[in-house]
């Protein structure tokens, strides 16, 4: 009998309900501890974790960082003729290392904003420039204008499909959201190596009781210090989460969709209350992602943005509303707020070696001299 690959069998569920973001920081032992939060053998959690991965259900299994204090990062928005989006698109997502999430993105109505209809992430090395790198790409893929809006602050950031399927409209934490910081982290050239080496993915002989040996071999670091340096950066607050990452923007080989829609969701509260009302969003269980960040006057000057993803447009919708009862409830007055809709989309992860950026820029800036 073969073993099942789909992320709603019961089994690959309880493993995917704590392995997508309940993994914090780095763990030596990560898949262990997946197998003791989850209940389920960890011969089994290898096995299955394994055959998701070769079966596409698991995109990838990493080791997230931190960036917002690794590298300078930003959402940007792309204004850009419907005629050059895809060819777009692709760009970003296959020639351009440092643009990692790429969405194609639409809204219900014309809204402030709605002719940006191109979403990418954005990272560059320390010392970069976003707005240089933001201009070789504007002119290599003819964009007409861009729009930079770096977080401010981050009040949640953590991908889990499996476990948000069925959450109540307004599940919340007992407690605001604690906002993140974005202040850069200066790192020495061995936590570097270190921590660039953890970030790779997970190749399938990886994935086993100890899948960090071959790292720490491969950089000719005993294995112990190769932990000291990772948990030292852990302290250093620049390690994320252990993660499988499922792929949630495409279907299955069977068909089946681990989400359907995601909005970004906008709001606007009074200056001086973007910490409280995004500590507040960020509370609610559903939301991914939440950001201080402002979009100023070409998107309604929004200063807190969002994301929830599901299976039902209308659920999703629900869930908005339960937000904005609460911010009604407790007295923060949303002054506008709106919902780009996710269509096409890609994600890896971004690129912050100054190696690789000095490369790519040599090659590029070259090119449309």
């Amino acid at each position: 009998m073969s073993t099942p690959v789909e992320h709603d069998d019961p089994i690959n569920a309880k493993i995917l309900e704590i392995s997508e973001d309940l993994i914090s920081g780095f763990q030596r032992q990560p898949f262990h501890l997946i197998a003791e939060k989850s209940g389920v053998e960890i011969d089994v959690v290898i096995e299955r974790i394994k055959t998701m991965l070769h079966a596409g259900v698991i995109r990838r299994v990493r080791q997230t960082l931190l960036s917002t204090k690794l590298a300078h990062g930003s959402l940007c928005a792309w204004k850009i003729d419907d005629a050059k989006i895809d060819e777009a698109f692709d760009f970003m997502f296959k020639e351009d290392p440092f643009s990692g999430h790429v969405v194609v993105r639409s809204t219900d109505r014309e809204i402030t904003g709605s002719e940006f209809k191109l979403w990418t992430t954005l990272k560059v090395p320390q010392g970069e420039s976003l707005e240089e790198h933001a201009n070789t790409i504007k002119n290599v893929i003819g964009a007409e204008k861009y729009i930079l809006m770096p977080a401010k602050g981050v009040f949640s950031l953590g991908v889990g499909h499996v476990r948000r399927k069925n959450l109540p409209l307004g599940s919340k934490s007992d407690s605001p959201a604690e906002m993140m910081t974005t202040n850069v982290v200066e790192l020495s050239n061995t936590e570097w190596k270190v921590l660039l080496s953890l970030k790779e993915e997970l190749k399938q002989e990886e994935i086993s009781l100890d899948p960090w040996t071959s790292r720490a071999e491969a950089l000719n670091i005993p294995l112990e210090d190769y932990f000291n340096i990772a948990e030292n950066l852990n302290q250093k607050k620049v390690i994320g989460r252990f993660s499988t990452f499922l792929e949630h923007a495409k279907p299955s080989a069977t068909g089946k969709r681990v989400t359907r829609f995601n909005g970004l969701f906008h709001w606007r509260v009074k200056e001086g209350l973007q910490l409280k009302a995004g500590s507040e969003i960020g509370r609610h269980h559903i939301l991914t992602h939440c950001y201080w960040r402002e979009g100023g006057e070409n998107f309604g000057n929004v200063n807190v943005m969002g994301v929830v993803h599901g299976i039902d447009k209308d659920k999703v919708l629900d869930h908005k509303q339960a937000i904005d009862s609460h911010l009604e409830n407790i007295g923060i007055e949303v002054l506008y707020t709106n919902v780009f809709w996710g269509g096409r989309s890609e994600i890896k992860p971004s690129e912050i070696s100054p190696e690789v950026y000095k490369e790519w820029h040599q090659k590029y800036d070259s090119s449309i001299n």
